[in-house]
């Protein structure tokens, strides 16, 4: 693994990326294509999840680019301990499949988007700057695609006591009272729907003749009872409950 120099306190002006790749070829191309940017900083490289989370914790970049297929620890838990850890720290997914169950689950571990690893130059400088941002960094079809191909046939982990994690809904009876999803008002559930299919908060706002700022509320607020902390894990979540089925 290696590290960065890292600016010093009050110049931090880049964007500041951890690579984890367990080829060092793919890392060095990441590192060429990121820092051509004036906006973008690589500051270590990982080749395992479990650099990953050491680096992660020594340098708290502000995003990480994580493979999920590396040996030993792989990025679905790298990502997990991440996230867990190190709330500040975005992950951003990278497979070398389209649709791939990892990708689920390290969505539902807390990464902020998922790219193909073939994603051209400007795919995944914008896939940065997107989850820097706090966003969601998952295109709307290729995540519907994802969700209904995985979610309901593959129900999240339990923890040790059985217990489903904050975020995710097991399948069951009606939507709005099955365990993990606490009951949502009307129009609460609406906009997880209208999420789940892939609306903007400007698209839902347009749909139901409301506010954005409106919408934020509501998104907010759902956001909080499902336990979830970005668009893709709602997305998950709506899946999970049966608000919405693969193919709508």
């Amino acid at each position: 693994m290696t590290a960065g120099k890292q600016q010093p306190a009050g110049e931090r002006t880049q964007i500041r990326v951890l690579l984890a790749d367990d080829h060092a070829l793919v890392r060095r191309g990441f590192k060429l294509m990121l820092e051509a940017q004036p906006d973008l900083g690589v500051v270590g490289e990982a080749a395992d999840g479990e650099q990953a989370v050491e680096l992660a914790g020594r340098l708290r970049p502000d995003v990480v680019l994580m493979d999920l297929h590396m040996p030993g620890m792989d990025g679905v838990r790298a990502t997990e301990l991440i996230t867990a850890g190190l709330p500040q720290v975005r992950v951003l997914a990278l497979s070398t499949f389209d649709l791939d169950e990892n990708v689920v689950a390290a969505l539902r571990a807390g990464a902020a988007g998922f790219l193909p690893k073939d994603v051209s130059p400007e795919e995944l400088i914008e896939g940065v700057r997107v989850v820097h941002r706090g966003e969601s960094a998952v295109a709307p079809r290729l995540l519907t695609r994802l969700i209904s191909t995985f979610v309901r046939n593959n129900p999240p982990r339990t923890d040790s006591t059985g217990t489903v994690p904050a975020g995710t809904v097991s399948a069951g009876t009606e939507p709005a009272r099955r365990p993990g999803l606490p009951e949502l008002t009307a129009r609460e559930r609406e906009i997880l729907v209208l999420i789940a299919r892939g609306r903007s908060n400007t698209e839902i706002a347009a749909e139901l003749a409301v506010s954005p700022s409106t919408v934020k509320n509501h998104v907010t607020s759902l956001f909080a009872k499902i336990g979830a902390r970005d668009r893709a894990q709602a997305v998950i979540a709506a899946y999970e409950a049966g608000l919405v089925r693969p193919g709508e």
